[in-house]
């Protein structure tokens, strides 16, 4: 790695376009679950794909391109990013609430990643596709059961 007058700044615009990019990506998946009155939305999925655009775009730096320490760096990152969709999730009785929420969280960290890594087909299509499956599958779904208090007595 070379370093110049600039050192990392002479990057600044490349890497602002990709966590804009990773930010614009998840704003539809975001809309969708703060419409919805979901635990995570408009704030949360943003941040999840830039945090994610910002940890591929470190290990680009500091460690080169396509090395062992990335797989590593990106390892880590999926793991956070599974931790933080598991506390999306709720069990009450029978019922679970918020899959769809912790699947689209994961969702989202790889399109960050994959923006960071410069591979904005794969983050967009990603990311439409999440979306689209929100939108579009969830009407499919069949309402669960009303669960009854008296009869659980």
């Amino acid at each position: 790695m070379e370093s110049s007058f600039w050192g990392v700044w002479g990057d600044v615009t490349n890497h602002l376009v990709r966590m804009g990019l990773a930010f614009l990506f998840t704003l539809p998946i975001a809309w969708n679950r703060e419409h919805g009155s979901r635990s995570a939305g408009l704030r949360t999925f943003p941040i999840v794909a830039m945090a994610s655009c910002g940890f591929v775009l470190l290990a680009i730096e500091v460690l080169g391109e396509r090395s062992v320490g990335q797989a590593r760096i990106l390892e880590g990152v999926i793991t956070g990013i599974g931790f933080i969709g598991g506390g999306a999730i709720l069990k009450s009785g029978a019922s679970t609430h918020g899959t769809a929420t912790a699947a689209s969280i994961l969702n989202t960290g790889v399109v960050g990643a994959a923006v960071g890594f410069g591979y904005y087909d794969i983050g967009f299509v990603l990311a439409m596709a999440n979306f689209v499956v929100l939108m579009g599958l969830g009407k499919l779904k069949a309402d669960p059961p009303k669960s009854d208090e008296s009869s659980e007595r």
